[in-house]
């Protein structure tokens, strides 16, 4: 029997396991169940691929999207491995036939859609098939405290126990705090599980915040500089992304549209559109993404913030799959909170599947992860850092690839500035109801609106006293005061600032607060960054002339298979192999990514186009 390392290179073209992958796969291979929480791109799917072509019976991966189990399929098939998939959108003759093929055991790997484990059935059909595994992908979705709760993945633990006997349990995930972590394992019953967490941290990842006045041009400058690039941009919703996709296209942009109220066919060719390159921007909701497997996605904008961090880096982490350089953009203006309150209080009415005290409890829950998700929007500390302790990891208050730590911060001494906020609120709450930020900021400014004046806010000693200062920047220091604990901002569907004890700490003057914030940079100052980033991106000792001889290669073989380009090489392997340049079968097995069936399905192809640019550059 082959080892977990030559089913590796065999099957996949990879020489040696990544970080974790080989103790999962033992554990595995031990019978022993296990939860993966690994980061998008870290292999979780060789994590349980691997050690199916070891066991004897059938894997199940039960997957939430038919778009995932797609192309994971395709990938399985051309790498020479029997795999199938069933789903909902099967017609009865696709049905009947797939079902065929799994009661006869020709199959070593079968994806499902969780929606069809109740199915007496599918049920019926499963238990004629000697299944050795149960694999759980996007196990996140289990838990009510994850950022994509679906009903459906509640049947699973039903469904393995209707099994005749109970298989190896494996569950993987990309983003789960702890709390999620211990639902996963409770929720799926997995029995002493090993526990896999290699960590969050994404190195290739470059993440930035910016706060424009006007997106739609912040949006365009930065796609002016990345123009021949794949990526995708998030909004929050369905007119937004018919308004920015809109846009893009008359400026000559191949853009297409991703979101729930397009037809099914509309959806199915506007993703293969992407996944093709044909229209290399995909502008969606986040109903687009979860196990898209597009490796050359060079950048994810997120023209809305999204409602929590999980959802965040999960779809952020969608850039630069293959390892490559990438940048993760968030585009936050004020009402991107009010946004989505409104959708999330939506989104939990609309479920007919839930009790209305799991309801107000959801909401609740999910106006908090809001709250995180704002204050990293808002913070002027490393991001990285932010996102790594928010999911329980303790790393370096400077990563030197990030938006902050790359912008030139000093400190200020805010506590004077502090006071008069606090003592602002306080003067405002004593005459009555608790007021907004937007509010305290412009009483502080001494705005002469109506609201003011009808409230006798302006008669207030507080009135003007800040009129000197922006009121963008009163409402950053009223964020900060609220993140670190000195204000309290409630989650009502309109917010309302109030005092806490650590309030009363900054007017007696027991407290000095220092924050760090934004310094003037001249222009040059600003290029030279830009520029000292640009270069380090381009230090790759790669042909541009023979990667692109190469993609057009892999471009023209991937239409005759009817297959994302991606699915035959990624850009990752596309690069070792201008890094090597191997001219013969024994050298191209040597490149990462690069496995015997392929070597055999598209080796000479590839070996073709080297040897001639060899020829051509000694010439």
């Amino acid at each position: 029997m082959k080892t977990s390392v030559e089913i590796l290179k065999k099957y996949f073209g990879y020489d040696n396991f990544r970080e974790g992958q080989k103790n999962v796969i033992d554990t595995i291979l031990s019978n022993n169940d296990t939860l993966g929480v690994m980061p998008t791109g870290a292999g979780k799917s060789i994590c349980y691929q691997v050690p199916a072509l070891m066991l004897d019976g059938v894997t199940l991966v039960i997957s939430p999207l038919i778009s995932l189990m797609k192309d994971q399929i395709e990938s399985l098939v051309l790498a020479g491995i029997d795999a199938v998939y069933v789903h909902s959108g099967m017609t009865a003759s696709e049905y009947k036939k797939t079902a065929s093929q799994i009661a006869k055991n020709n199959c070593k790997i079968i994806y499902v859609a969780p929606e069809r484990l109740d199915k007496e059935s599918f049920i019926n059909l499963f238990k004629q098939v000697d299944i050795d595994m149960v694999t759980i992908d996007e196990a996140h979705c289990v838990s009510q405290w994850g950022q994509d709760f679906r009903p459906s993945y509640l049947k699973i633990k039903d469904f393995i126990d209707c099994l005749p006997k109970r298989p190896i349990v494996s569950a993987f995930t990309a983003t789960a705090t702890s709390k999620v972590r211990d639902d996963i394992v409770s929720i799926l019953e997995l029995k002493n599980p090993y526990v896999c967490v290699t960590g969050f941290d994404r190195k290739n990842l470059f993440f930035e915040v910016r706060k424009p006045s006007d997106k739609i041009k912040e949006l365009m400058k930065i796609l002016s500089e990345r123009r021949d690039q794949s990526g995708i941009i998030y909004c929050s919703t369905r007119k937004s992304v018919e308004e920015v996709c809109d846009f893009l296209i008359d400026y000559g942009y191949k853009a297409t549209r991703y979101h729930a109220g397009l037809s099914d066919k509309e959806r199915s060719v506007n993703q293969d559109d992407f996944s093709f390159d044909k229209k290399p921007v995909m502008v969606a909701t986040n109903a687009f993404g979860m196990g898209i497997d597009k490796s050359n996605v060079n950048y994810v904008i997120h023209y809305n913030m999204p409602k929590n961090l999980e959802s965040y880096y999960q779809e952020a982490g969608r850039a630069g799959r293959d390892g490559s350089t990438a940048d993760c953009i968030l585009l936050y203006g004020a009402r991107d909170v009010q946004m989505n309150k409104f959708l999330i209080e939506k989104s939990h009415s609309e479920n007919n599947e839930l009790k209305w005290e799991q309801r107000d409890e959801l909401i609740k829950k999910d106006l908090q992860l809001l709250k995180e998700m704002t204050f990293y929007a808002s913070t002027t500390e490393c991001l990285r850092g932010y996102i790594l302790k928010y999911f329980g990891e303790q790393k370096d208050l400077f990563c030197g690839n990030c938006g902050n730590c790359n912008t030139t911060f000093e400190e200020v001494n805010i506590s004077i500035d502090s006071q008069k906020i606090i003592s602002c609120v306080y003067r405002i709450n004593k005459l009555g109801w608790p007021y907004g930020k937007n509010m305290i900021a412009d009483v502080l400014k001494g705005s002469n609106n109506e609201k003011i004046k009808n409230a006798k806010f302006d008669k207030l000693s507080t009135y003007g006293i800040m009129k000197d200062v922006p009121k963008r920047r009163i409402i950053d220091i009223i964020d900060y005061l609220c993140q670190d604990g000195f204000l309290e901002l409630t989650d009502d569907k309109y917010p309302v600032v109030n005092l806490n004890d650590k309030s009363y700490e900054i007017i007696k003057g027991h407290e000095s607060i220092i924050i760090k914030m934004p310094k003037h940079v001249e222009p040059e100052i600003k290029k030279d960054k830009s520029t000292k980033k640009t270069d380090a991106s381009k230090s790759i000792p790669v042909s541009d002339r023979l990667f692109e001889l190469l993609r057009q290669e892999r471009r023209k073989l991937a239409d005759e298979a009817r297959v994302p380009a991606f699915i035959v090489f990624s850009d990752a392997t596309l690069k070792d192999m201008c890094r090597k340049m191997p001219v013969s079968r024994d050298e191209l097995l040597e490149v990462s990514g690069v496995g015997a069936q392929k070597l055999e399905r598209y080796g000479d192809a590839f070996i073709e186009v080297i040897s001639g640019f060899v020829k051509d550059k000694k010439q």
